[in-house]
């Protein structure tokens, strides 16, 4: 898979613009005397979904053709990357299936059902959810979304675009790194600009 170019993330941007709002980008005084030094917080928790995720979604989904798209779509997930599924495939009339483990939060499932999602619990962790779900996709025909994607992390550099102008004289970066998405975004943006 190779790292999003400075051209994927401009068509990134230009796709989910009509989609999602650019967001804020803060400083608190009390943060910045606590730490020290001037810290800036972008806000990605305003978006629809309360995470960085969906601008991924949205624009791997947008570049679905029409028969993946009449196929509907399938993933699995824990919470932000389903609601991100979700929520791109109802602002394109997609059916969406998005597979969980059993036990996951209550409110990540409330969350993405709220987007129209089909909920499937299956496994003990993400892994077995991951494999039901391509065993779902095979059986049904549907578009299986992977976790990780260049058009995700495309979507997703579009928010470190948007900081990297917005402040272009950073010395450090802080990123939580779950699965990865958001620090191979932010590097892809920072290595493009």
């Amino acid at each position: 898979m190779d790292a999003p170019t400075f051209r994927d993330v401009l068509q990134a941007q230009r796709r989910i613009r009509p989609y999602l709002p650019r967001t804020p980008l803060h400083r608190y005084p009390a943060l910045d005397e606590l730490l020290g030094t001037e810290v800036y917080v972008k806000h990605e928790n305003y978006q629809p979904v309360g995470a960085f995720k969906v601008r991924g979604g949205v624009n791997l989904i947008s570049q679905l053709s029409a028969d993946e798209r009449a196929r509907g779509v399938i993933s699995a997930s824990t919470g932000n990357h389903g609601q991100s599924v979700g929520f791109a495939a109802r602002r394109h009339g997609l059916a969406a299936t998005i597979v969980v483990p059993h036990g996951n939060s209550v409110e990540k499932n409330a969350a993405m059902r709220a987007l129209g999602v089909t909920l499937v619990e299956h496994g003990d962790d993400f892994q077995e959810s991951r494999e039901h779900a391509q065993e779902l996709a095979a059986t049904r025909g549907a578009h299986m979304v992977p976790s990780f994607h260049t058009d995700l992390l495309s979507g997703v550099s579009t928010y470190w675009r948007e900081f990297f102008q917005a402040v272009p004289q950073l010395d450090v970066v802080y990123v939580p790194i779950g699965l990865g998405s958001g620090v191979c975004s932010a590097i892809a943006a920072k290595l493009a600009l």
